[in-house]
């Protein structure tokens, strides 16, 4: 199995306080990894040096064999999409402009291949194709987060990271949503970093969990491994009667 992202000797402050100390982790390609731990355990600051948006202060971050800090920031994203809590679409386009605006950057005057792309990813997210020519305002909570990964998965991307990315739904949605991130990955085989802050959200989706506290691991593993043989105190705390 091939490595898909590194982390070497990593190490990051902000304001003199040091959020992630001498971070060093492998994912494979292909892998479903999610990340918990509580907040200000650099969590979103790990996933953000994936695609650039966050720079060490040492050490290196590798993404398909490149180190990120030697390649032009537009081509690093074009191949990684991003998904945050409440997916965030641009509110004066349709949701078929929404998922295509990457694509329309890609294929430049084939409006055919990015017309190709949005069917594609709407059918793959389970949205019908009457809510294509819909404004975010007339989505439901759970339409809007799937458009949310529709776009963010558009580009056909290697690596998908997602912060928090069912957040702000409801218990029912959520659950739904869960299980088309997993079929979605299971169908693509694309990379995934998914972050949460919900412990049993993490074993269920994750091939792999990696439990962070104060910018260092604690535990990485099989969500079996996590549940059955927590390797600190803070993983069974975090881990509680799961």
């Amino acid at each position: 199995m091939s490595v898909a992202i590194e982390f070497k000797n990593i190490n990051k402050s902000f304001d003199e306080k040091k959020v992630i100390n001498n971070f060093n982790l492998e994912i494979d390609k292909g892998d479903f990894i999610t990340i918990i731990g509580s907040s200000g355990s650099g969590k979103t600051t790990i996933l953000k040096m994936i695609n650039a948006l966050i720079k060490p202060d040492n050490g290196q971050v590798i993404v398909n064999g490149e180190d990120v800090s030697k390649i032009d920031v537009v081509d690093l994203r074009r191949n990684i999409g991003y998904a945050i809590q409440g997916n965030v679409l641009f509110p004066h386009l349709s949701v078929k402009d929404n998922i295509a605006y990457v694509p329309k950057l890609l294929n430049k005057n084939n409006s055919e291949k990015s017309e190709e792309a949005v069917k594609k990813w709407m059918k793959i997210v389970n949205l019908e194709e009457e809510l294509l020519e819909r404004m975010p305002y007339e989505l439901s909570g759970g339409q809007s987060q799937r458009v949310g990964i529709a776009r963010s998965l558009a580009a056909s991307p290697d690596i998908l990271l997602m912060d928090e990315p069912f957040g702000a739904v409801d218990a029912i949605t959520r659950l739904k949503l869960q299980e088309e991130i997993k079929r979605i990955h299971n169908e693509t085989k694309i990379t995934i970093v998914f972050i949460t802050h919900d412990i049993n959200e993490a074993l269920i989706l994750g091939d792999k969990v990696l439990i962070i506290n104060e910018g260092q691991i604690e535990q990485y593993g099989p969500p079996l491994e996590i549940k059955n043989n927590p390797s600190t105190d803070y993983v069974k705390r975090i881990i509680g009667n799961v």
